[in-house]
């Protein structure tokens, strides 16, 4: 199959997971600029989630410029990541209704966490099916960035149950070092 109908449908579901996030927000009932105390936390984790998404999106257009074409253990591994950024609507949302809680700091880490493993497995999948002499392979390396992520987010989902602001501080930090795009792939496609 063609990696185009994997990158339509990965851009939509992203597409609605953002929406889901923001139709969440609702607005104060008062018209004093005070009033958004009261819905600071549901920015902020919105914000935050909206970040996380739009990264994985980057990431995913720039791992696909690389793929010629995807079988069906790929699709799977684009579903599974995809279920698992599916839930950061449902993580943001709590995080955001009751602030910086033990469970839900956890239940957000974990989000993050399982999404970072299915993109890891994705990325295995294509390597796999391309072979680890692949532009791919060779772009990915042995993707330091990624394992860090992962130790920082599972480091966070323990420290949520002794202090949640470390653990928020934490995600912020893995969202800092993937902000800048994956530049990787793009380094040996310029070779």
């Amino acid at each position: 199959m063609h990696r185009g109908r994997l990158e339509a449908f990965s851009d939509g579901v992203l597409a609605i997971i953002i929406t889901i996030m923001v139709l969440d927000l609702r607005p104060p009932h008062s018209i004093e600029l005070g009033s958004l105390k009261a819905v600071l936390p549901n920015l902020i984790s919105y914000a935050l989630s909206f970040i996380y998404i739009g990264i994985y999106w980057n990431n995913h257009h720039h791992l696909f410029q690389v793929v010629k074409e995807v079988n069906g253990k790929i699709l799977l591994a684009n579903l599974n990541l995809l279920f698992w950024l599916s839930l950061t609507p449902f993580a943001t949302a709590w995080l955001g209704q009751v602030g910086l809680q033990a469970w839900p700091v956890a239940l957000y880490g974990s989000v993050l966490l399982l999404s970072a493993v299915a993109y890891t497995i994705l990325t295995i999948a294509l390597i796999a099916h391309h072979g680890k002499d692949s532009a791919l392979a060779k772009a990915i390396g042995s993707d330091k960035k990624g394992k860090v992520s992962m130790a920082l987010y599972a480091l966070g989902i323990v420290l949520a149950f002794v202090a949640p602001w470390v653990s928020y501080g934490l995600y912020f930090v893995v969202a800092v070092i993937w902000i800048i795009p994956d530049q990787r792939i793009e380094k040996v496609l310029s070779k």
